[in-house]
């Protein structure tokens, strides 16, 4: 059962935030869904947002800039939280970059995490599940994309499930998690010491292992303090959609960085992408 927390009108519709009791985390779950004023006569597709690190349902439906363009071109957003939250397990809230706000968008394996951070399956299962029963959206129309830790997220859940998402971006994603600090601390903490499990969740080994037919967008700012980090690492994966064949549209975009005024410098042009993927598919 959902638990609407508050409610905004924007550019004609409403963004909305919900609580709920969480199957898949075992614990109370937020996200921020965005109805553009289409939705009040239409099942709508649906594009999601995740979010990067530290960040929660709330900061996309902010800072993006999202709702005008998606009332634009007749999209349904949904933003979920980047992790449980108040868990009660020691330690989720001694690191910015690990636990609480860095679910990192996988299944924990280890213990104490595994029994609340389940953040792949609800991100694939059961949040489009909950969406689905609750709001106006096509079920056959879904897209998604994300911003740093997000992005990340955003690249794996496609690459996984290429027949659930129609087309996939991402702003910053940190493109190739086991080769750079903030993944190897996720990784080894959410998912053991075996590399063997980390590969499912790295988009370049994806890429690398199975392939995928549909194009990729990213943008990425050339002032990034974390491209000069090496937390980022697009050139592993554009090396890697390169050697598969994959169609990627890899954009270094000049002075900007990694902040919310970097995405919303763009967002119409990645909502514009994913509404042609959507409207071209055939219900």
């Amino acid at each position: 059962m959902l638990k609407l927390i508050k409610e905004h009108q924007s550019f004609g519709g409403k963004v909305t935030y919900y609580s709920h009791l969480s199957s898949s985390c075992n614990i109370e779950m937020g996200f921020s869904i965005y109805q553009p004023p289409q939705a009040k006569f239409k099942p709508l597709p649906i594009l999601y947002f995740l979010s990067g690190l530290t960040c929660t349902e709330e900061n996309f439906m902010v800072k993006a800039g999202a709702q005008q363009f998606a009332a634009k071109y007749g999209l349904i957003l949904v933003a979920p939280d980047t992790s449980p939250r108040n868990t009660g397990i020691v330690g989720e809230d001694d690191d910015w970059d690990f636990g609480t706000g860095a679910g990192f968008y996988v299944d924990a394996t280890s213990e104490p995490w595994k029994k609340h951070y389940q953040m792949y399956s609800y991100v694939v299962k059961e949040l489009p599940e909950l969406i689905a029963i609750n709001f106006p959206v096509q079920t056959d129309k879904q897209s998604i994309f994300g911003h740093s830790m997000g992005g990340h997220g955003a690249l794996i859940c496609a690459l996984k499930n290429p027949e659930k998402y129609q087309s996939v971006s991402a702003f910053a994603p940190i493109s190739a998690p086991m080769r750079c600090p903030w993944g190897e601390k996720a990784f080894r903490n959410y998912l053991d010491s075996n590399q063997a499990n980390w590969r499912d969740y790295d988009a370049c080994e994806l890429v690398l292992n199975y392939g995928y037919s549909r194009p990729i967008l990213i943008d990425v700012g050339t002032a990034d303090p974390f491209l000069e980090e090496q937390q980022l690492l697009p050139e592993l994966f554009e090396a890697a959609c390169q050697k598969k064949g994959v169609t990627l549209n890899l954009r270094m975009q000049t002075n900007y960085d990694h902040s919310y005024y970097f995405i919303a410098s763009f967002i119409e042009e990645h909502i514009r992408y994913h509404a042609e993927a959507l409207n071209s598919t055939k219900t």
